[in-house]
């Protein structure tokens, strides 16, 4: 009789035991699947070329850049990437949809906005940051594996990987003869006695206020993203196409001109 008894008493400690860790789950499980969704929206981004406030007018030789060149805009392309919008209150949000990565392309309309698909948490930001071109992670070669961005391909020989941009057109020389010009941006090269000795990232980022951006819950706030072709070509250093000729792929002084004059070309609406 006495085993009996402690038996029973066990076994009710038993059940006792176990009907507290099913409450305790059954309370987890309400406090998770209760608990409420953070809010949440999405951001559009449209992309504008400009000349000094004036959407750009292609294939037309109506510019005049602060160098006195007469030149006409024919193709623009190039990537953003890394993109980083800031709350007012500090909090960073990283950008993934598409890895952080967008392709703008003049012959591609498709290409004029970007949707992010990241759910972006409710609330006021202060400014977007970006890196112009791609860093040393992102650029390397094979990393895109359909066009149009695999069309961006950067020459293995002078550093591979890809374009940063691609801006071509033509300008009027010093003896008035229309030449072509190739503004592409992408890895540098050192050299000693005609040979590469070495490779420059010439990537940089650009940071941006946004005035009145804030993200509602379950809509979609949008801004414009313009870039003033002019201001590649105006400071901190007067770009001159008959100086630096029309093609600039190999020639890492003149990437360093547009390395620092970038970081003043765009602009946020």
């Amino acid at each position: 009789m006495v085993k009996t008894h402690k038996f029973v008493i066990v076994e009710t400690q038993y059940f006792a035991s176990l009907q507290r860790i099913l409450f305790l789950l059954l309370f987890l499980f309400c406090f998770i699947g209760c608990k409420k969704p953070v809010p949440t929206g999405h951001l559009k981004v449209h992309f504008v070329t400009e000349v000094d406030g004036h959407t750009l007018q292609y294939d037309v030789l109506d510019y005049v850049n602060d160098a006195g060149n007469h030149y006409e805009v024919n193709e623009v392309r190039y990537f953003i990437s890394r993109v980083v919008l800031t709350k007012s209150d500090g909090t960073q949000v990283s950008v993934t949809d598409n890895d952080g990565i967008h392709y703008y392309d003049s012959d591609i309309s498709s290409t004029f906005n970007w949707l992010i698909d990241d759910e972006l948490s409710v609330g006021k930001y202060k400014s977007i940051s970006f890196v112009f071109g791609l860093d040393a992670a992102q650029n390397v070669t094979g990393f895109f594996v359909n066009p149009p961005e695999t069309n961006m391909a950067w020459p293995e020989p002078i550093g591979g990987g890809y374009h940063y941009m691609q801006i071509n057109g033509k300008w009027l020389n010093t003896n008035d003869e229309l030449t072509p010009f190739c503004l592409h941006s992408g890895i540098g090269q050192t050299y000693q006695d005609g040979e590469i000795t070495g490779f420059v990232h010439n990537f940089f980022t650009v940071t941006l206020p946004l005035a009145s951006l804030e993200i509602g819950e379950s809509t979609t706030s949008e801004i414009t993203l313009r870039m003033n072709v002019n201001n590649w070509f105006r400071e901190p250093n007067v770009y001159d196409f008959n100086e630096w000729g029309g093609a600039i792929m190999q020639n890492q002084a003149a990437q360093e001109v547009l390395k620092a004059n970038g970081k003043n070309v765009f602009s946020v609406r």
